[in-house]
């Protein structure tokens, strides 16, 4: 499948990156640490999975529609049209005229009074950070491994880094994380959070 067409934005200005604005338990050179998380990092197209589903498609027009509050229905929706289009490479699948209608006109009718929903991130890395990809799980099991039990809360969030970075999401991999053994995560995975894993792992499949 083809790379991400990012000129447009890129040339248009559009924002699709946004640190969060609450206040960090700790800053390091590479990013930041919340204790308690924070959901006001978004981060579009910055991992290998792709929109491949209407709920997605939603969610990522909605969110550039928050991060530019200024722009026009008709620049938004040629930006949609330029996200929808199967060739440039932010969806799997083809969108009907019919569907980008009722999404384009869903989300930009929205008041937006709150931002939209996102994902609870503990650990923030900094855009051009110079840390590969082995070098961020060991800080994130370093840091959550040592501050957080292992429960739920420190297996998601090594969960979010792997599929961030376009990794497997495997057992194995989190318990090396989190210095634990794979009875330890099966024994605190819910079925909800070993459903979020399959779905994790099928977007960076579909890639």
């Amino acid at each position: 499948m083809s790379q991400r067409a990012m000129k447009y934005l890129n040339d248009n200005r559009i924002i699709y990156r946004k640190y969060s604005e609450d206040q960090p338990t700790k800053k390091y050179k590479w990013g930041w640490y919340y204790e308690e998380g924070t959901y006001g990092y978004y981060s579009l197209f910055n991992s290998k999975a792709k929109i491949n589903t209407k709920r997605s498609l939603k969610w990522h027009l909605l969110t550039l529609w928050w991060l530019n509050p200024n722009i026009d229905f008709e620049k938004f929706k040629q930006l949609a049209i330029h996200v929808c289009s199967k060739p440039n490479g932010f969806v799997t699948f083809n969108v009907s005229e019919m569907l980008f209608n009722s999404v384009v006109n869903d989300v930009y009718n929205q008041d937006l009074e709150e931002p939209p929903k996102n994902k609870l991130r503990k650990i923030v890395f900094k855009d051009g950070c110079g840390l590969s990809v082995n070098e961020k799980l060991k800080i994130v099991g370093s840091i959550i491994g040592r501050s957080t039990k292992v429960n739920e809360e420190a297996i998601y969030q090594c969960m979010l880094n792997l599929h961030d970075d376009g990794d497997k999401i495997t057992i194995s991999r989190l318990a090396g994380l989190l210095n634990c053994s794979g009875r330890t995560i099966h024994r605190n995975m819910s079925q909800q959070l070993k459903k979020e894993k399959d779905l994790l792992n099928i977007e960076n499949e579909k890639i």
